[in-house]
């Protein structure tokens, strides 16, 4: 019973960590990180929820969507802090920019080959 309800957990944190990862980009990245990305996700973290009712009581599931939740975001306030702190905003920029572009060169070659 532990191992299903850790990994209900980890469904729902995984997902739900892609979803808030859309907000980084920029709109041209966002657009494609959106259109194929999330859509998978947002049905992983329903799929997730789904698992937890049909498993566990609502209590559970609602705690363990809760909790889920409060973790991604502390995770997410705590590497913007740390990244903010250790690098420059020219820094950012460019790993940013490099990392989107990177990013829609990856999903445009899987899409045509």
């Amino acid at each position: 019973m532990i191992i299903k309800y850790i990994s209900f957990l980890i469904g729902i944190i995984w997902s739900y960590s892609i979803i808030k990862t859309q907000s980084v980009f920029s709109k041209k990245a966002g657009l494609i990180f959106k259109i194929l990305i999330t859509k998978v996700s947002w049905f992983t973290l329903i799929a997730a929820c789904y698992f937890g009712y049909k498993n566990f009581s609502i209590k559970f599931t609602i705690i363990g969507i809760i909790i889920a939740i409060l973790l991604v975001n502390i995770g997410f306030y705590f590497s913007k802090k740390f990244i903010n702190e250790r690098f420059s905003e020219k820094q950012i920029t460019i790993f940013k920019s490099f990392f989107e572009y990177t990013l829609i060169f990856w999903v445009l070659y899987y899409v045509l080959f």
